[in-house]
């Protein structure tokens, strides 16, 4: 009997792109806004005057490059699951025309799922290995920060894959605290310690792609819905997901705001980061007043590319006080 993940791939209805296209696609190379996150830790690092900053460029190289494998590997298992339950060719399908179904390969014909899984496991191999050898090559390797990154690798190939922790109700927080341990991971290697203001700002990342993902889970509700998948907007009413979202908003700017008070953060941190808090309330306005979910996502990435660009700048200017 031939199961689904045996079945050739439909004929696709536009023409094929090539191979290498199609595993690009799969892997969202051209989504890029968690990387950021290393550049944000290794400018922290910076602005502490560190003295082996000078000596980790390659063990910061060697985690990025092995985060773009990591999450390349994540995503791609997320396209499986959401292929074989159904998920995404609800979302995908030709009753949301506002969603290009060519990036999902799977769901247009491009890959099957073997090729896809096999893509997924070689990604996660090199992926390991890049992060071991950033650990072995850095100047410091604090336990806790250790530690972060075996968790980080093993939680994140269980997202939507394995355990799924996707689908027992910790997507949204996941989405923020990978962006949070990817910060936190990197300025551990290169600094040696902790840090509250680097949490603060690995948090404050972590917000940008978890305020696009509740934009683009409010867009999924029925197929998400179909197959269980429990994010906020499926459980909470029409209602109750626009408070939540207007209530993550609001966060985002009072951890800021809570930073400054407290000495975490320079004082100034808070009106630094005041154009986000700006794009942030034109972002909930046009998908909760205006309707325009997907436009509002949009704006989401836009945000979220201000935010990390505002935080290296902050680092930057620590960095020149501590200089004057």
């Amino acid at each position: 009997m031939t199961t689904r993940a045996e079945a050739p791939p439909s004929a696709p209805s536009e023409p094929a792109e090539s191979k290498l296209r199609s595993y690009a696609r799969l892997g969202k190379l051209d989504v890029y806004d968690y990387y950021p996150a290393i550049a944000v830790a290794f400018s922290a690092a910076l602005s502490q005057g560190n003295a082996a900053v000078s000596g980790a460029l390659a063990a910061t190289a060697l985690f990025l490059v092995g985060s773009v494998f990591v999450l390349m590997s994540m995503v791609a298992l997320d396209d499986v699951t959401g292929y074989l339950d159904g998920s995404d060719i609800a979302n995908y399908g030709p009753d949301d025309p506002l969603r290009n179904k060519r990036r999902k390969p799977l769901v247009a014909g491009a890959l099957t799922v073997r090729e896809a899984l096999g893509f997924a496991w070689t990604s996660a191999a090199v992926g390991a290995v890049l992060w071991a050898a950033a650990v072995a090559s850095a100047p410091y390797r604090p336990t806790w920060t250790v530690v972060l990154i075996v968790v980080l690798f093993v939680v994140s190939l269980q997202y939507s894959y394995g355990v799924k922790l996707s689908y027992h109700g910790f997507q949204e927080a996941f989405l923020c605290l990978l962006g949070a341990a990817m910060t936190m991971a990197t300025y551990g290697l290169v600094a040696g310690h902790f840090s509250g203001f680097v949490l603060v700002q690995g948090v404050l990342f972590g917000f940008g792609p978890l305020m696009f993902g509740v934009y683009s889970n409010t867009n999924d509700i029925p197929g998400d819905r179909a197959v269980g998948r429990p994010t906020a907007a499926c459980l909470l009413s029409p209602k109750g997901n626009a408070v939540f979202v207007g209530a993550l908003s609001a966060a985002e700017f009072l951890l800021g705001a809570a930073a400054s008070a407290t000495g975490v953060a320079p004082w100034w941190f808070v009106l630094l980061m005041l154009p986000v808090t700006v794009l942030r309330t034109r972002q909930y306005l046009v998908g909760f007043r205006e309707g325009d979910i997907m436009r509002a996502r949009r704006i989401g990435f836009r945000t979220h590319r201000v935010g990390f660009l505002l935080l290296i700048a902050a680092n930057l200017i620590v960095l020149v006080e501590a200089a004057g």
